[in-house]
This record gives structure tokens, sequence and C-alpha cells, in this order.
């Protein structure tokens, strides 16, 4: 038989990892696109991802004629709270829509980006994520 004690031991034990087990906010890093390019696509909405943390658009560019469209997966940097603060809704782009996206290319070559700007073409509405750049700390002297 098991003690009492060791009972209780285990208890607390399990009790405290229980507590120290807080969710952690994560963040990725978008030192994965090239912020120093810009990359135009031309292409159709295949699907807009309004979730967090950031909305995603699935974009079927080019070429023409009997070639397989290249599928682009773009992140926009911001969540969809933040897209709502910026005039955005769910139905900004919609599957079928022809855009006109500029990106951030990713460093890797991949047919993937981060969002810049959407021009709409057949209603010209342009889409923006407008963040302000990071505050750079001053030091004192």
């Amino acid at each position: 038989m098991r003690s009492d004690g060791n009972v209780l031991r285990r208890c607390i034990f399990g009790w405290i990892l229980l507590c120290a087990a807080t969710p952690v906010v994560a963040h990725h890093s978008f030192a994965m696109y090239d912020s120093q390019h810009v990359v135009t696509i031309t292409g159709v909405i295949k699907e807009f991802q309004w979730s967090n943390p950031h909305a995603i658009v699935w974009l079927l560019s080019g070429p023409d004629g009997d070639a397989k469209p290249i599928l682009w997966t773009i992140e926009l940097p911001t969540s969809p709270a933040g897209l709502v603060r910026m005039g955005w809704d769910k139905r900004s782009l919609n599957p079928g829509d022809r855009v006109v996206l500029e990106i951030n290319p990713l460093r890797s070559g991949e047919h993937a980006g981060s969002f810049k700007k959407a021009t709409l073409v057949d209603s010209g509405r342009v889409l923006i994520v407008n963040i302000p750049p990071p505050t750079v700390a001053k030091t004192q002297k």
C-alpha cells in the first residue's frame, strides 16, 4: 500500500505543474520574407482564410494557356481584428476575385510572401495593410 503522504505529495506536485502550465503567446518573425523586394503577382483568389494569428490568401497565378497555374500562399502581417480596424472584413477578398497583389517574397524563392497591397481588377478597389514601423528605443546619454 502507498502511504497517504506519497499520494498527497504527488497530488501537490501535479497541481503545481498544472498551475505552471500557463498558455504561451507565440508570434513568429517575418524575417523569412525579403522586405527589400516587392513582387507583383496577377491572379485569381482561390481562398481567403480569415483566421488568427494571421489571415492568409491563396492565389492562383499565370501562366496562360495549357500550363498549370501556380499556387501562392500570402500571409497578411496582422490578425483579423487588426484588419477590421483598417476597414477590412472577411469578404474583402473572395474566391474568383481577379487581383494584382504586391508582396514581399520568401527569401527561399518558394511561391509565398507577406502581403503589401491588393488591387481588385474588376472594381479597382485597393486594399492595404497599414502597420506602423516598429519604434526604436533611444538610449539616453
